[in-house]
């Protein structure tokens, strides 16, 4: 038993998910649809509660009195016409209850019911009708209500012919249940239609929320926006402005800190090369043996302004350039002309046609220059490739270099940490998967066909 109720456990567990699931599929994901769901859910649940108390219970026992009424009285002209005698004195009755209690009686003699029992309508009142004149006759009856709409026919068989009563249908009906209905639905909707606008509203402002957070997460400077909405969302909107100026003004700070730095470095850094080109290069015996220092320390100074124009890059980010839309193949040939004339070897170029991007030229240009010098650096033949996907636009830079291991992958990404043996400052993946990111896009590294190091970029 203990092991049969072990396998029954998930069992039930995985029903469970399922139907969890299958009601996910069904439920909408939006808040606004959620929300309109929460609404009319219990809207729909009491106007259901309110037809089945009105039509289940107030309709039967009004019902069930007005049937027992219309049967009181055709058994009053039932014992009436059995205790009168002369001719005269029934057809004063049959007109006193045509006049006063709007019943039409008509006698024949010799007749016979064909079948008794009653056809059905719409509404309890067939049933309550026949109930009631079973309980106060014992004689076999039939109810026509498909004979007139505006009445129904009562056919009595008595012991020599047929008493056929016509009474009104208003007597016995209530009135109908479409309209009830009617108003119910049409209230209902009404509500709903209410409460939906009011819920577009509030789901507006989170909305625009949502909006400028995203943007905001990708580099583009949209302002403060409004609060509006409810009281937990102009919070949050206020919260939001907030951040956003704290972070814009941290970032300049930064920014106006590390210029300052990179100013004040380049100086000496400018008095050291005008002073290493100032000394003699030929002449003496002295400048023929420090010829081959000097162009070391040339070689030095040029590689600490590359260092210092890489971090300021780092810190600055690239937010401030307007994102635009632009053709990647005119783009692409530009970068590759730049790196080119930078001494990197490119193999070949293939980029699919009328592929559009938004995006900041600028700070694109610099990732992708990033990426070409880190494979001309480690010595290895370039080929560039751009193609459509699902996503939006894939960019792959290929090489034919040592390439990164692929433990060392994730590393490589790290500030100042460097994945060749070529040395560098160790931002330049650094600065472009910053920048790629910033456009909402993502960078990965793989193996490349060629032996080297895959460079995938997408962007959307």
């Amino acid at each position: 038993m203990g092991w049969q109720a072990l396998h029954y456990f998930p069992r039930r567990v995985l029903q469970s998910r399922r139907v969890e699931k299958s009601v996910r599929r069904v439920l909408p994901r939006s808040l606004l649809g959620r929300s309109l769901l929460i609404v009319f859910i219990p809207l729909l649940i009491t106007q259901a509660i309110s037809l089945e108390l009105f039509y289940g219970n107030f309709l039967k026992v009004v019902s069930r009195r007005l049937s027992s009424a219309v049967a009181a009285e055709v058994v009053l002209s039932l014992n009436a016409l059995e205790k009168l005698q002369k001719q005269s004195d029934k057809q004063w009755f049959v007109a006193q209850a045509r006049d006063h209690l709007l019943l039409v009686e008509t006698w024949k003699p010799n007749a016979r019911l064909r079948r008794t029992g009653f056809n059905h309508v719409l509404g309890p009142m067939d049933e309550d009708l026949a109930h009631a004149l079973q309980e106060t006759i014992d004689k076999p009856f039939f109810i026509n209500w498909h004979s007139d709409p505006h009445t129904v026919l009562i056919s009595i068989q008595l012991s020599d012919g047929v008493l056929e009563v016509e009474a009104p249908r208003k007597r016995l009906d209530m009135g109908q249940i479409w309209l009830f209905v009617a108003w119910a639905l049409g209230s209902s909707l009404l509500l709903f239609t209410i409460a939906s606008l009011f819920m577009r509203n509030q789901v507006r402002a989170i909305r625009r929320l949502a909006h400028a957070a995203e943007q905001f997460g990708l580099g583009r400077d949209i302002g403060p926006i409004k609060p509006e909405g409810a009281q937990e969302v102009r919070k949050a909107a206020i919260a939001f402005n907030r951040m956003q100026d704290r972070i814009f003004r941290f970032v300049s700070q930064r920014t106006g800190v590390l210029a300052g730095v990179s100013h004040d470095l380049r100086t000496p850094l400018t008095r050291i090369r005008l002073s290493l080109a100032m000394m003699p290069q030929r002449g003496t015996i002295q400048a023929e043996t420090l010829k081959e220092d000097v162009e070391d320390m040339i070689g030095d100074v040029v590689e600490m302004e590359h260092m210092i124009d890489s971090y300021l890059s780092f810190a600055r980010g690239e937010g401030a350039e307007t994102p635009m839309q632009v053709e990647v193949t005119p783009f692409l040939h530009d970068v590759v002309l730049a790196a080119q004339r930078a001494g990197a070897t490119i193999y070949a170029v293939s980029v699919q046609k009328n592929l559009q991007v938004t995006m900041r030229p600028d700070a694109m240009r610099r990732a992708l220059m990033n990426l070409l010098d880190n494979a001309r650096r480690h010595g290895g033949g370039i080929t560039l490739k751009a193609r459509a996907v699902s996503e939006g636009v894939c960019l792959l830079v290929d090489d034919d270099g040592p390439g990164i291991q692929p433990e060392h992958h994730a590393a490589v990404f790290r500030a100042f940490e460097s994945g060749g043996r070529s040395g560098g400052t160790g931002l330049g993946l650094t600065i472009a998967r910053d920048i790629v990111r910033a456009h909402g896009g993502e960078m990965e590294l793989s193996t490349s066909p060629q032996g080297g190091l895959r460079v995938k970029i997408i962007l959307p």
